[in-house]
């Protein structure tokens, strides 16, 4: 029975703007807007506003990344916790229920990293833009145009396992390649977060 690509049901649109949820779990790619940390500077933004049950910390946290974030309880919670245990939320409870709030120690904490906080939710404005924008859908054309060419000649029959080889070895040559180019780019971007704090401590010690 000839089969088509197609027959393989590849959805190259899931796997370059991020899957859809399959049931019975198993693994996903995840986007990676945040850096380690940066949840909870996020939650003591949010509760920087008002006081929030955790609930409402998570729907907060999901408008303020214009939907591109959607997080977990097994993520919110534990950083909450943390957060409650460093003296920088205080917590009471009402109808059986925790209600979080954000206190002085906290305030502080977050106005001396108010660069950092500034910092997270460009990106967050950045990737919305980004996500939406032309140049990633040029991107992405790019990406899906490699995929089909790489499935389809994979799965043709009489397919050699030379050409296999050879294939295999230019992907990962270009994924070298991108890993590279995003190493590059991390270290930009910390040298300018380096930067805009020095500048910031410069200025305040005017």
């Amino acid at each position: 029975m000839m089969r088509c690509l197609g027959d393989f049901d590849f959805d190259f649109d899931a796997f370059f703007m991020g899957p859809r949820k399959r049931r019975g779990g198993g693994r996903r790619f995840r986007w990676k807007i945040f850096e380690r940390g940066d949840l909870k500077f996020m939650i003591l933004r949010v509760l920087s506003q008002e006081p929030m049950h955790g609930y409402d910390v998570m729907k907060a946290l999901e408008k303020e990344s214009a939907g591109m974030y959607r997080p977990s309880p097994g993520s919110v919670y534990p950083t909450l916790q943390m957060l409650q245990d460093e003296g920088y939320l205080s917590v009471v409870e009402a109808d059986g229920k925790k209600i979080y709030d954000i206190t002085d120690t906290g305030r502080a904490y977050l106005e001396e990293n108010s660069d950092v906080v500034d910092e997270v939710f460009d990106r967050v404005d950045h990737f919305a833009d980004r996500f939406f924008g032309g140049d990633m859908k040029d991107l992405s054309s790019s990406f899906k145009r490699l995929a089909s060419i790489t499935f389809d000649e994979a799965f043709r029959w009489g397919t050699s396992e030379e050409v296999l080889t050879e294939m295999r070895g230019v992907l990962e040559d270009a994924a070298d390649r991108l890993e590279e180019i995003r190493t590059a780019a991390r270290a930009a971007r910390r040298a300018g977060r380096s930067s805009r704090r020095r500048s910031s401590g410069d200025a305040d010690s005017e």
